[in-house]
């Protein structure tokens, strides 16, 4: 397997191993790393890639056209190795394409090319999906990535995200790991949510629709990464209780419906890619200190 890759500018280091095209550490010039580190105790994703499914399918199982394929939570793209397309000193694109293997449990012909960027303070991570066949292509796409919580710098301190908008959206809960038929009233005031980790004892909190298209996480006094979201109308935070990261996820489609279908193109926020076309998809965050 090829090495990680690392690419860098006067401000930031990013490491990206080609398993899953996954992020590995996001450091400051003065070494600090504000990404999770894996650590098998907890949990060992730092940031994958959620391709063609986001979050859990019933019995591990999709359906197209009635037919059944295996499908393991939050898809398979964050288990096989990318290939490194493109370099240079800050930036780097990595890509996946359909094989014989994936049409075994996927039954579509697809590219998923995902690029990390540096410009200063600010990394960019975008997955286009390009459509290759000659019918829809449907799938659901989303990015995972885990933040030290606390944050270097501010141990001891109270975290919040606060969104953009000042908007109070309702979160859904999970049913063994699918979508809740009922929306709950928004843990937000006013746009701000004081985290501890008892928010967490039911699984992550998913946000599917009003959450808007940008948050800040961090201390009032200490560093805060801010978010920029495109094309991705749901956001989930997730934490595994007591862990020292905070998941914040901004994704396009979620886990299927719990007692629904099993029918790919029936799960909530699913894209249907035209034939020919292709759709992009990101988030940047900057480091504000």
């Amino acid at each position: 397997m090829s090495e990680t890759i690392l690419i860098e500018n006067e401000e930031l280091a990013v490491e990206v191993h080609p398993l899953g095209a996954e992020m590995q550490s996001l450091r400051t010039a003065d070494g600090r790393d504000f990404l999770w580190n894996g650590d098998a105790r907890w949990w060992t994703g730092r940031s994958p890639i959620l391709f063609p499914i986001v979050g859990k399918a019933p019995g591990d199982l999709i359906a197209v056209n009635g037919k059944t394929y295996p499908m393991a939570q939050h898809g398979f793209a964050r288990r096989r190795v990318f290939d490194l397309i493109d370099r240079t000193k800050a930036a780097c694109r990595h890509r996946l394409v359909s094989t014989e293997a994936t049409r075994e449990v996927y039954p579509f012909d697809f590219s998923l090319v995902v690029e990390h960027r540096l410009d200063g303070r600010t990394l960019t991570v975008t997955a286009e999906v390009n459509n290759p066949g000659e019918s829809p292509l449907p799938f659901g796409i989303g990015f995972h990535p885990a933040f030290l919580w606390p944050l270097p710098g501010a141990a001891g301190k109270t975290h919040r995200v606060i969104l953009d908008n000042g908007a109070e959206p309702g979160v859904i809960q999970l049913e063994n790991g699918l979508i809740g038929k009922t929306l709950h009233g928004s843990p937000f005031e006013a746009g701000r949510l004081e985290l501890e980790p008892s928010l967490f004892e039911n699984d992550a909190l998913i946000f599917p629709e009003d959450a808007g298209t940008g948050l800040a996480y961090g201390a009032d006094d200490g560093p805060k990464l801010h978010f920029i979201f495109e094309n991705l109308p749901n956001v989930a935070l997730w934490q595994k209780p007591g862990a020292p990261f905070l998941c914040i996820e901004p994704w396009h489609g979620m886990a299927a419906h719990a007692g629904g279908t099993a029918e790919l193109v029936e799960r909530p926020y699913t894209v249907a890619l035209a034939a020919g076309e292709s759709m992009r998809f990101g988030f940047a965050v900057e480091i504000r200190e």
